[in-house]
Parts: structure tokens; C-alpha cells; sequence
């Protein structure tokens, strides 16, 4: 098995971060003159919603369109379209957890 070098992986991530968001990947490096973006909890959280569930309404769309047997429908699109929607969603669960259980731990702490 190969090692995995993780500074390469995570300079390839926020690379890959940088083109989805349209910025530079230098300004995504800590810096002492940079100060770092503000960033909504809300709007990340609507958007990270909204894709899941457009994630979802393709999947649905593939299959039905499959299901009609529609030209252009193949059942490797959509394979993979509803693998993606299950996996968004399962991410979106994730993170629903970890949310309840900060909450429950702060909410538990002893004043």
C-alpha cells in the first residue's frame, strides 16, 4: 500500500476549494496580514441544503428518465447520479449529528 503524503492532499484540497470558489489558493493560507473571511453559518448551511437537495431532484430525474426508457437515459448516469445524492445526504446527516451532540455537551456543561 502507498503512503499518502498529507500536505500534498491538503494543498490539492484547498486548490480544488480555490477553483470551486473562484479565489486564489494563496488567499486560502493563514496569514499574520490576512485576517480570516467572515463567513455566515446560515448561508453555508442553506446552501449546503440547497445542493443536497438538488443533488437529490437530478438522481430523481435520472431514474425516472431511465425508468420511461428516455434516449440518452443509461443506467451508469443514473447509478452514479443517485450514488451522489446518497452521498450528499449521508454528509448532511453526519454533520446533523455532530451538531446535536455540541449542542447536547454545551448543554450539559455545568455553569
Amino acid at each position: 500500500m502507498s503512503q499518502i503524503d498529507v500536505n500534498s492532499v491538503l494543498s490539492q484540497m484547498r486548490s480544488l476549494g480555490a477553483q470551486a470558489s473562484g479565489t486564489s489558493p494563496m488567499a486560502l493560507l493563514p496569514s499574520a496580514s490576512n485576517a480570516a473571511p467572515s463567513v455566515d453559518f446560515g448561508t453555508l448551511f442553506k446552501q449546503s441544503l440547497g445542493s443536497v437537495v438538488s443533488q437529490q431532484s437530478e438522481a430523481q430525474t435520472q431514474a425516472d428518465a431511465f425508468e420511461r426508457g428516455d434516449p440518452g437515459a443509461d443506467i451508469v448516469k443514473t447509478s452514479i447520479a443517485g450514488q451522489k445524492a446518497d452521498l450528499a445526504f449521508r454528509g448532511l446527516v453526519e454533520v446533523r449529528n455532530k451538531l446535536t451532540d455540541a449542542y447536547t455537551t454545551i448543554m450539559n456543561m455545568p455553569v
